[in-house]
């Protein structure tokens, strides 16, 4: 019983052995991340088309909620890039930005989205995920990074912009260049130089000014801040806002109102789809966030619990006004060198931004949009990644295809397409590999019991016993290929006498596949030719005998390849490789 309440609690196994010291370094890492969360907050509500106030408001309780039922000592949850671009997609049909009808539809999005991984981690269905490949991911990661990018100019610019795909985008910054605000440009350019030199050079500087490292890289992270801290101040003192440059405005002080979303019907089914997209993404990014995090501690996630814990966190930001949201990168980073033990890090982070609502707000007024975007901007840079397409050309053709068309289609046609097809080219891959598994003619190896490819090493072969690797498990999908296969080297082979299948790739064999080998085995009986097995994997096997075909099987199931080769070859002869 203990055990189910840790699995359902994670926090209950760690929280028994809290100490003081430990209380501290997550307090420490807590004051550095909210220092960063808050600029980000603000940028990632004025990405997603939201008040600014509701970037704040998904950064206290949704972090509570994950504190509680998360696995990971140092994900940071809260909004994010990707899912603020997704969120703006997706709601731009709906409501004009900003009204409250689309924060209300966001809120929606938010609490449906938590829904939708609740319920994946209740049914243990964090394989799913499996099906989005990772140059399908990474496709379109670089393609959101462009798009954010894209849609932040027209605040560095100072005039409207906007454009639900990268083409649109252009296209209005074009027409409305005329419109071009002189001081807004000088604030949004000079914020972006600021932070990508404190980016590209800060900490190497630092680290030659005698900094430790590691108070040299979060001093470095820590610029957007600096950035917010002399812009705001700047707009006050000289009145920016009478000059046209677009500022934050009036942010409600105060704490979010917890309450349920809209239950309109119509509006939940409306966003369903982007809600289920939104999900897939936020928990791929967070669990590999998460695990590659969790491996330099030596610890480990539990990837269905994560699927609960982000669920939670997202319906608790939707109902306390915030935006859908998932575990962000840079923040967690962050987090875990700034020396977090454990998940009340977040809690104590949450707090923070609950101060900063509280007691900020007024400063907030005077930032300009400019140096938002300007942080979005430099944020997001490391997403895009051009290169890796031809890295990925370069090893797999097929895969290569797969990244640039979803980096393509969401820059032409908008996110969810892109998103999409990249699922369904992720899936499509997998079936059309497997579909075609790769099999060989394989020989032993003169004086060992190993068997190689005839085509790629000297081996020995014997005309009257043909031994075929399958190298992939059998399933609808490739059964009647492999019959195909069978027939072909039947023809090819017209002195063959046995036919040994080794399938120790074989990890499964399903009912469809089970009726081809049956299939294999009668004409294969009518020419006069008989099938062995070799190397079936124990829990294949366990399900063989629970059905006729052993039975009925013309030969025989060896333990080895080598013992199939002792029993049946008779003449080997040694084939050299080809040139």
């Amino acid at each position: 019983m203990a055990n189910r309440l840790i699995r359902f609690l994670p926090i209950l196994s760690w929280l028994k052995d809290y100490r003081g010291d430990t209380f501290v370094s997550d307090a420490l890492a807590a004051v550095i991340v909210t220092l960063m969360l808050v600029p980000q907050a603000l940028a990632y509500a004025l990405l997603a088309g939201l008040p600014p106030e509701v970037g704040l408001y998904a950064s206290m309780i949704p972090l509570v909620a994950y504190a509680m039922f998360g696995t990971s000592a140092t994900l940071a949850v809260g909004p994010v890039a990707v899912a603020s671009l997704m969120t703006a997609s997706a709601l731009g049909g709906i409501a004009d930005s900003g009204t409250p009808e689309y924060v209300g539809a966001a809120l929606v999005l938010a609490t449906l989205s938590g829904l939708v991984l609740f319920a994946m981690g209740l049914l243990r269905l964090g394989f799913l995920a499996n099906f989005l490949s990772h140059p399908v991911i990474s496709g379109f990661i670089t393609a959101s990074g462009i798009l954010i990018a894209g849609s932040q100019l027209g605040h560095i610019l100072g005039i409207q912009g906007g454009g639900h795909n990268l083409l649109e985008m252009i296209h209005r910054l074009w027409n409305q260049l005329g419109e071009l605000n002189p001081v807004t440009l000088q604030i949004g350019v000079g914020a972006l130089l600021f932070l990508y030199i404190c980016r590209k050079f800060l900490k190497r500087a630092l680290i030659a000014a005698g900094l430790p490292e590691r108070l040299a890289d979060l001093s470095t992270k820590a610029a957007p801040v600096t950035a917010v801290i002399v812009t705001t101040a700047l707009a006050w003192y000289f009145n920016l806002g009478a000059a046209g440059v677009n500022l934050v405005g009036e942010v409600p002080s105060g704490l979010p109102d917890i309450s349920l979303p809209s239950m309109d019907p119509d509006i939940w089914a409306t966003l369903a789809p982007a809600a289920i997209l939104i999900s897939l993404v936020g928990f791929v990014e967070s669990v590999s966030v998460a695990q590659t995090l969790a491996a330099k501690r030596r610890q480990r996630i539990e990837p269905d619990s994560e699927l609960i814990a982000l669920g939670l966190a997202n319906m608790a930001s939707g109902v306390s006004g915030g935006s859908p949201v998932s575990g962000g990168f840079s923040r967690s980073v962050v987090n875990f060198e700034a020396g977090a033990q454990t998940p009340i890090a977040g809690i104590l982070t949450a707090v923070g931004i609950a101060v900063a609502t509280l007691t900020l707000t007024g400063l907030l007024a005077f930032l300009p949009k400019a140096t938002l975007a300007a942080t979005i901007i430099i944020a997001v840079s490391t997403l895009i990644d051009l290169p890796a397409i031809g890295r990925t050309l370069a090893y797999s053709k097929a895969d290569g295809a797969a990244m640039l068309a979803t980096i393509i289609l969401p820059l032409v046609h908008g996110v969810e397409a892109g998103i999409t097809v990249g699922v369904a080219l992720s899936i499509g891959l997998h079936l059309y590999r497997t579909s075609r598994p790769h099999s060989a003619i394989v020989g032993r190896i003169p004086g060992t019991e190993h068997f190689r490819n005839v085509l790629r090493h000297k081996v020995e072969t014997d005309e009257n016993t043909v031994i075929v690797r399958v190298d992939e498990s059998l399933y609808f999908a490739n059964a009647r290929y492999l019959e195909d296969t069978v027939m072909a080297l039947v023809s090819d082979h017209p002195k063959m006498k046995n036919l040994v299948l080794a399938c120790q790739a074989t990890n499964d064999i399903d009912a469809s596949a089970l009726e081809s080998l049956e299939a294999i085995n009668r004409r294969l009986d009518d020419a006069g030719i008989r099938l062995h097995l070799a190397e079936v994997k124990g829990p294949v096997m366990d399900r063989l005998r629970r059905t006729p075909f052993c039975e009925e099987l013309t030969g025989q199931i060896f333990l080895s390849t080598y013992d199939a080769w002792k029993a049946l070859a008779k003449k080997p002869t040694t084939l050299c490789t080809p040139d």
